[in-house]
């Protein structure tokens, strides 16, 4: 298989990080880094994952420059990295994680395909359920120091997702305005963390949707979203590091959607 992608394959069997491909692969660039991800995404289909989404990362141009990565990026989801809570009380494993980091987000679940345009109208009317949850991010790149391509490579940092209760669409009045327009709040063992809100993803989780399917047709290598899926779309503050034996919640104002409590092992 890809050389690279048997490294971040070791490198995540061992739990030991690696210098980033930007520094030791000359020319390494993001066409090179998605025909790593591929790659790897082809090995965890043979070894029986079974995708079931795709996350977008770096949707918050407020934490661009803490990173230097001025760019979304995406990367699948499987039913190994999934956690469906149905709960507003969960907890997740993060041991197996690279310097895992928190972010509360949006996930939207799609009945049919989303349109390749950027009308939140139209693109909600493709989504049955939304959920507030949260993802947490890895980096088998030390310190979190990178470039935008490695991030690629990495399948976009994606580690785990928890996801909250389902909502339905239908129950949440002008639902698209909401998404745009409702704060939250995150907090760790009850002191208040970090505040956000749905406008600092692209302007709205809807949008930052839109920008995935954009990128997705310039990538014919990669399937479009489907009917089915579920998509995380950003954090919705900032990505705060985590270590076991915490509990991190969230509460949400403007939107009928439910704070969440994760306990991470």
């Amino acid at each position: 298989m890809d050389p690279l992608a048997r490294s971040l394959l070791d490198a995540w069997s061992a739990h030991r990080q690696l210098a980033p491909f930007s520094q030791t692969e000359p020319g390494f660039d993001v066409a090179r880094a998605y025909a790593v991800a591929a790659a790897l995404h082809d090995e965890r289909l043979a070894r029986g994952e079974r995708p079931v989404g795709r996350k977008i990362g770096f949707t918050n141009r407020n934490i661009w420059p803490e990173y230097g990565v001025y760019e979304p990026i995406w990367g699948f989801m499987y039913d190994a990295t999934v956690q469906v809570a149905g709960e507003a009380r969960a907890s997740q494993p993060i041991g197996h994680l690279l310097e895992p980091r928190i972010e509360p987000e949006i996930v939207l679940h799609f009945r049919q395909a989303p349109p390749a345009i950027g009308d939140e109208a139209a693109i909600l009317a493709s989504v049955d359920w939304i959920a507030h949850g949260f993802e947490i991010v890895q980096s088998a790149f030390p310190g979190w120091k990178f470039k935008v391509a490695d991030t690629v490579a990495l399948n976009g940092l994606h580690g785990a997702l928890v996801v909250g209760p389902k909502v339905p669409v239908a129950s949440i009045a002008d639902c698209a305005r909401k998404l745009r327009e409702f704060r939250i709040a995150l907090a760790c063992d009850g002191a208040r963390r970090a505040e956000g809100g749905g406008a600092n993803v692209l302007g709205s989780p809807l949008l930052a949707l839109a920008h995935l399917v954009t990128v997705l047709r310039g990538l014919p290598q990669f399937p479009p979203v489907a009917a089915g899926e579920i998509v995380t779309t950003g954090t919705l503050t900032a990505a705060l590091l985590v270590k076991p034996g915490e509990t991190w919640s969230t509460a949400l104002s403007g939107i009928e959607l439910p704070g969440l409590t994760l306990t991470l092992e």
